[in-house]
C-alpha cells in the first residue's frame, strides 16, 4: 500500500545498493585526497576507480557480495571494503579505507541519505500546497460555523479552515528546508573524532564533494541530537497530518457531513454495511502519524551513547530512518489526493449554521451592549439571559426558537438598540467583512 503512493526516489534512497553506492563514493574522494596529500600514489588510484567503476555498473552484484562476506565477518562496513577489494584485485587495494574508521563511511553516507530524503519531502509539500491553496479560493467566502471544544463558536469560512491548513504546511516547508541543513553534516575524524590517522584537509574535501559540512567537532559518530531534530521535525511535520485528518474526519460525521474524503468508483465502505461511507484514508493518516512520533522518541533516545561511541543507536536508525522518510513521503501523495478530490457540502454547512438559532451572535451583542455604557458583566448577563431563554424555547420542541427575535423581545435589550440595528449586527455580513482580507495578508 505504501508503494502505491511514495515516490520510487525515495524508496530507492534507503536501500542497500544506495548506501553502498555512497560509501564507495566517500572512500573514492578520501583516496583522491589523500593522493593530494601526498600518501596515496597516482598510479594506485587510478587502478582503485578502474575497480570502483566495476562495482558502481553493478551495484546489485557489489551488495550482494558485500551481504555474502557479512555472514562470515559480521561486519557490513568489512564486508563492504573486502568486495570491493575483489574488483579492484590489485596491491593497491591497501589504501581502501586508509585512515577511515567505520562510522566516517557509514555516518558521513548517512547524512547524504538524509538530505536527499529531505530534498523530496520538500518536493512533496511544494506539490500539496498549490493544491490546497486552489481549495482555500474556491471556498474563501463559504460560511460554516466554527467550533471550539467541539461546540458551535461563530461563523467562519471553509475557505479560512483551508487557508489555516495552508499556513500551517507552509511551516512544515521551512522546517524541512531548516532541518535539511542541519542534517548535512559529515565526518571521516577517525576512530574518536581526532583526525590523528587523517588530515582534517581530507576530511574538508570529502564532505564538501558530498554536499555536506565537516562536523566541527566529533567523536567516532556524528552526535545523534542532529538525527533526533531530522526525526522530531518529520514527527511534527506529521502531526500536522493528524491534526487535519481529525478535522475532517469530524466534518465526515453524519451529524455533521460538511466535508467528505473521495469515495471512488467500485469502492466499498463495509463487509456487513453497505450504506456506509467511511473516513478510512484520514484514519489511515492518523495512525501513521502515530508511528512517525514513536519512531521519533526512538531518535531521542538514541542521542545518549557511551563514551565515544556505542552502537546502540545502529539497529534503531536502521528502521525508523527508512520507514518514517518513506512513510511521511507516502503521507503526503495521499493527503494531496485527498483535498484534490475532496467533496464539500455547502448546503450541509449553511444547515448547521442554522442549528444553534443565530446564537453565534451572542459576542456581537455582547460587546455592543458594552460599547453602548452597560458593564461588561450587566451585559453578558442580558446575553446569557436570553441565549438560555432561546435554548429552552428550542428543546420545549417549538419551531419559532431563534435569538434574535428573543432579544428583541427582551425589553431590556431592546432599549439600548435603534431599528434595524440588532438585526444588521446579527448577519454574516458582520462575521466575515475581513475575510478576503485575511487572504490577501495570506498571500492567497
Amino acid at each position: 500500500m505504501i508503494q502505491r503512493y511514495s515516490r520510487p526516489e525515495m524508496r530507492a534512497i534507503w536501500t542497500d545498493e544506495n548506501k553502498l553506492k555512497i560509501w564507495l563514493q566517500i572512500e573514492l574522494l578520501a583516496s583522491e585526497g589523500l593522493v593530494a596529500d601526498g600518501v596515496v600514489p597516482k598510479k594506485d588510484l587510478a587502478k582503485m576507480k578502474a575497480g570502483a567503476d566495476k562495482c558502481f555498473a553493478d551495484t546489485k552484484a557489489l551488495t550482494e557480495r558485500a551481504k555474502e562476506l557479512e555472514k562470515t565477518l559480521n561486519h557490513d562496513v568489512i564486508g563492504f571494503t573486502t568486495a570491493v577489494s575483489e574488483q579492484i584485485n590489485d596491491p593497491a587495494s591497501r589504501w581502501l579505507h586508509f585512515g577511515l574508521t567505520s562510522s566516517d563511511i557509514v555516518d558521513t553516507a548517512f547524512a547524504v541519505q538524509m538530505v536527499q530524503s529531505a530534498d523530496i519531502l520538500i518536493k512533496d509539500v511544494e506539490t500539496l500546497l498549490p493544491v490546497i491553496a486552489r481549495r482555500a479560493k474556491e471556498h474563501m467566502m463559504t460560511p460554516c460555523i466554527g467550533r471550539s471544544h467541539g461546540i458551535h463558536g461563530e461563523p467562519t469560512t471553509f475557505g479560512l479552515k483551508l487557508a489555516l491548513m495552508h499556513e500551517e504546511f507552509v511551516r512544515a516547508l521551512s522546517r524541512f528546508k531548516h532541518v535539511r541543513d542541519v542534517v548535512a553534516i559529515g565526518k571521516l575524524s577517525g576512530a574518536v573524532g581526532t583526525n590523528a590517522h587523517l588530515s582534517p584537509k581530507i576530511e574538508a574535501y570529502v564532505c564538501k564533494k558530498m554536499g555536506l559540512k565537516p562536523a566541527s567537532i566529533a567523536t567516532q559518530v556524528v552526535q545523534r541530537d542532529i538525527h533526533a531534530e531530522f526525526m522530531n521535525c518529520l514527527a511534527l511535520v506529521a502531526a500536522s497530518f493528524e491534526h487535519w485528518a481529525v478535522e475532517f474526519r469530524h466534518l465526515q460525521r453524519t451529524e455533521v457531513l460538511e466535508a467528505e474524503e473521495p469515495f471512488t468508483k467500485g469502492q466499498k465502505g463495509s463487509s456487513a454495511m453497505p450504506h456506509k461511507r467511511n473516513p478510512i484514508t484520514w484514519e489511515r493518516l492518523t495512525g501513521l502519524a502515530r508511528v512517525i512520533r514513536g519512531n521519533a522518541i526512538a531518535g531521542m533516545e538514541n542521542v545518549a551513547l557511551w563514551h565515544e561511541r556505542d552502537i546502540s543507536h545502529s539497529s534503531v536508525e536502521r528502521i525508523i530512518f527508512p520507514d518514517s522518510c518513506t512513510l511521511l513521503d507516502y503521507m503526503f501523495g495521499l493527503l494531496t489526493r485527498l483535498m484534490d478530490g475532496l467533496l464539500v457540502y455547502p448546503e450541509n454547512m449553511k444547515k448547521n449554521l442554522g442549528l444553534s438559532l443565530g446564537m453565534w451572535n451572542s459576542q456581537t451583542v455582547l460587546l455592543a451592549l458594552i460599547r453602548k455604557g452597560l458593564t461588561r458583566e450587566d451585559a453578558y448577563t442580558l446575553v446569557q439571559r436570553n441565549a438560555m431563554k432561546t435554548w429552552e424555547v428550542k428543546h420545549a420542541g417549538r419551531d419559532d426558537a431563534d435569538f434574535l427575535a428573543v432579544l428583541k423581545s427582551d425589553a431590556d435589550v431592546a432599549k439600548h438598540f435603534k431599528k434595524g440595528e440588532l438585526e444588521k449586527l446579527c448577519s454574516l455580513d458582520f462575521h466575515l467583512k475581513e475575510v478576503k482580507n485575511r487572504f490577501k495578508r495570506l498571500g492567497l
